[in-house]
């Protein structure tokens, strides 16, 4: 039996490799927090991280607005078995070649 190709994330220290990269990316930007100075329009864009936070809070809010909306749109399971099933083969629901 042949051996299946090793991919980049299957070895655990490229897996640590990028979490430590992560983790370095967020330290230099922590640090260029204290460093950059930005046009800041309101009193509140001034404060330390207020950029992470916002980013992190808009984050959740699009995933648990996914969530609620998911519970809208669902279908069940079968959705589509159903309807070719109540179909009385007159070529309603069918999709025709040609």
């Amino acid at each position: 039996m042949a051996e299946r190709k090793p991919y980049l994330f299957d070895n655990p220290r490229n897996i640590k490799l990028v979490i430590y990269a992560l983790y370095a990316i967020c330290a230099v930007l922590v640090l260029l927090d204290f460093i950059v100075h930005r046009h800041i329009t309101h009193e509140w864009e001034g404060l330390l991280g207020f950029y992470a936070i916002y980013g992190f809070s808009c984050y959740v809010f699009i995933v648990l607005g996914a969530t609620w909306l998911r519970t809208i749109v669902m279908r069940d399971e079968d959705y589509y078995e159903r309807d070719d099933a109540r179909s009385d083969g007159e070529g309603e629901g069918r999709h025709v070649d040609g």
